[in-house]
């Protein structure tokens, strides 16, 4: 790190300040962690598709396979074949894109080493059969929404008072894959 200048008294003060106000932000970065983050609560979305059960047991499955798929060169790791057995099971879901309202969700999987990577057009708003790993993926999908609390202090120099500090104010789920069956344990991860 670099010196500090030589200064009078009053430029000495100023550089306090600064260098206050500066420990004071890092700390608050520091605060924004990814558990902290997470812990906010996640936005409510209302569903886009509303069958019922038995409508969803009458409508045609759609299969889903891999629009494009590249090869892998390295060697599989057979400590996961467990796992990668589990994943690639295929399974009833609806996807929902909540940012652009029936637009297709278009993108590509690697869930493991030694596995192809594989790009996937999934239709939304109806009933699909696919990979366990592509739902997972597909729930995955979300983001957190940051805001200015402006109500907090934040500092002052010569230039005026500052306010705000930035908080996590709700998670939103940019795409979602809701299950078809009663059974909510079809997806690993929640």
């Amino acid at each position: 790190m670099k010196q500090r200048p030589e200064v009078n008294s009053a430029g000495e003060r100023e550089l306090d300040r600064a260098d206050a106000q500066f420990k004071e932000f890092d700390a608050q970065v520091q605060q924004m962690t990814l558990d902290h983050m997470n812990a906010a609560p996640l936005k409510e979305m209302e569903p886009q598709t509303k069958l019922s059960q038995s409508q969803l047991e009458k409508s045609p499955d759609t299969y889903l396979k891999p629009n494009r798929s590249i090869g892998c060169r390295d060697k599989f790791n057979e400590d996961y074949r467990k796992q990668w057995e589990f994943a690639k099971e295929y399974v009833p879901f609806i996807a929902e894109n909540n940012m652009i309202i029936g637009e297709q969700i278009e993108m590509w999987t690697k869930p493991f080493a030694g596995i192809p990577a594989e790009f996937w057009k999934i239709p939304v708003n109806k009933k699909v059969v696919g990979p366990r790993y592509v739902a997972e993926q597909i729930k995955k999908a979300r983001h957190h929404t940051l805001t200015m609390k402006e109500h907090t202090n934040a500092g002052s120099d010569h230039a005026g008072q500052y306010y705000g500090t930035m908080a996590v104010e709700n998670i939103v789920q940019r795409l979602d894959a809701k299950p078809v069956s009663n059974d909510k344990s079809i997806f690993m991860s929640r």
